[in-house]
């Protein structure tokens, strides 16, 4: 079912679109195609002075920030290149926009990401970025938990397994919000009144 509704105070909450994520290949969408989708909504969401959130995920390089417990998966320790978490240049560069540095796949948790919302009256976020089942996922889970309304742009969104990608955008977002394709949302954002 596609989107039905943006709130007048909703937020575009980007998840890291950054050089390191996007030098992973995507699938089913290909990561620059993800980005070039979340640049034209940034910039249909600035035009309308509606909040766009930049999320970034750092580590420190010798993985000691990495979070505690024992998982099935081997840590993924590897020492980044230069840049590796700094936001896509065509995203950022934008003053008006909200950075957020988290460590954990979620945005919400140690970040201040509720806080910076609250105080600006966002009631829905809309969610774009990478990867669908980590970070776009947690990032849902936990703003459907906060109250807000949660859309997810299924065409820019991706990750780097395509049985993942679609077990989130077929059984999880529609527990959590609602679903639409770029177009249906920048539809929506066309019909409403600028903030």
């Amino acid at each position: 079912m596609p989107v039905t509704a943006l709130d007048p105070t909703t937020a575009l909450v980007v998840i890291d679109l950054q050089n390191g994520v996007l030098a992973a290949p995507g699938t089913p969408h290909a990561s620059s195609d993800v980005l070039e989708r979340t640049v034209a909504l940034a910039d249909a969401f600035r035009g309308k002075g509606l909040p766009v959130v930049l999320v970034r995920v750092t580590a420190a390089p010798d993985g000691s920030d990495r979070p505690p417990g024992r998982t099935d998966a081997a840590p993924h320790v590897q020492s980044p290149s230069a840049g590796w978490d700094e936001v896509s240049d065509t995203l950022a560069g934008h003053p008006e926009d909200i950075t957020v540095t988290k460590r954990n796949w979620g945005a919400f948790y140690g970040t201040d990401l509720d806080l910076q919302l609250r105080r600006r009256h966002v009631t829905q976020i809309v969610l774009t970025g990478a990867a669908t089942s980590i970070g776009v996922e947690s990032t849902a889970r936990a703003a459907h938990e906060h109250g807000y309304h949660v859309t997810v742009v299924t065409d820019a969104v991706t990750d780097v397994d395509a049985d993942a990608h679609r077990n989130s955008v077929v059984k999880i977002f529609p527990r959590l919000g609602e679903t639409g394709t770029t177009a249906e949302v920048l539809e929506l954002l066309g019909r409403t009144a600028a903030a």
